[in-house]
């Protein structure tokens, strides 16, 4: 098989050919029919950051991705070939504690398909059968790789009520995009998107956005409370940039919530007693999605029509070319937003 894989520790990667994977007992090979590029994708791709170094060398990178089942291992249940699958890219184990509490997507011993084991940016991909989804029609078929990113905001977003209140979306990277059509549909009252990329800014209007400002603008904070006199009652800090995060702690009225789900890549400079004690703040931490508790959601959400990602998709390149997609990632411009890639 064709795969985009990871052969040195320097920047890149490479289009090469590659064994098909053996599954083990517990495992299904997919035939993959798309892919989406991850943040962590990138990261590997420049080799940058914390996740920048694979376990081995060559390495197949990838964390979402769908398609169709050719092959069952015998402890692998409840799949035919032909099933048509979307990927949870958390390899939980099922025993540790937060396992058993309903937490699978923080897991003691947690393994992350693309990063510590082969990804799914190839045309064939073996994953545990308990970290597969089984759609129950080809409807979402277009958009299927994008159910691991779209988790984690319907995770960020659905975890209060939202109804009727103002809500700050900050930065308007994929995750950000989805965030604003979920929380719009949750019934927010105005949804107010945050993004230096004034493209961004525009697809975010388009996901439902009420307003789209440039948070390194002067006055960006007046202009919020503009909106929302008293402050907004939520914040989703999707972009992980240390001004945006003062700026969003800044944004919340007291007793707020924000929902930290963007890694900083420095050090931050806040004044905790101040804005976060002195005013009864409430951050909560998401990593990834509720499994599969977000899932079923996502998935009603998704087939409801209630809300539809398709506006975030930007760009789709054949895996030949996948130099073109992270170049487009990895400009200044940020003239993109959920870029897919098919075999």
């Amino acid at each position: 098989m064709k795969a985009i894989m990871k052969t040195t520790k320097s920047r890149g990667a490479s289009y090469r050919d590659c064994d098909v994977p053996e599954i083990g007992r517990d495992e299904i090979l997919i035939r993959v029919t798309a892919a989406s590029i991850s943040p962590g994708d990138l990261a590997l791709y420049n080799s940058s950051g914390a996740e920048a170094v694979p376990p081995r060398l060559p390495f197949v990178f990838g964390r979402e991705f769908c398609g169709e089942v050719v092959e069952i291992g015998p402890q692998a249940k409840g799949f035919d070939k032909g099933d048509f699958v979307s990927v949870e890219s958390h390899i939980f184990c099922g025993v540790c504690a937060q396992c058993r509490n309903d937490q699978r997507h923080i897991c003691r011993d947690l393994k992350v398909i693309g990063r510590d084991v082969q990804g799914g940016l190839s045309e064939y991909a073996a994953v545990p059968a308990r970290c597969a989804w089984k759609h129950t029609d080809d409807s979402l078929k277009d958009i299927g790789s994008l159910m691991g990113p779209f988790g984690c905001a319907v995770h960020a977003v659905l975890s209060e009520d939202l109804v009727g209140r103002n809500v700050v979306v900050s930065g308007c990277a994929p995750h950000g995009l989805f965030a604003a059509g979920i929380a719009k549909a949750a019934g927010a009252k105005r949804v107010i998107a945050l993004d230096p990329s004034a493209f961004r800014r525009s697809l975010a209007l388009k996901m439902g956005a009420s307003a789209a400002l440039d948070p390194s603008a002067p006055g960006c904070l007046q202009k919020i409370r503009k909106y929302c006199p008293d402050g907004a009652d939520a914040v989703m800090e999707m972009s992980g940039s240390a001004g945006s995060i003062g700026l969003s702690l800044k944004a919340l009225r007291p007793g707020g919530r924000m929902v930290a789900f963007g890694l900083p890549a420095e050090d931050l400079n806040l004044d905790y007693a101040g804005d976060i004690v002195g005013r009864g703040l409430r951050i909560e931490g998401v990593a990834g999605r509720e499994i599969f508790r977000s899932w079923y959601k996502m998935e009603s959400l998704l087939k409801s029509g209630a809300v539809d990602p398709r506006p975030a998709i930007t760009h789709r390149f054949q895996f030949k070319d996948f130099t073109k997609a992270f170049d487009l990632m990895n400009s200044k411009e940020k003239r993109c937003g959920k870029i897919i890639l098919t075999p």
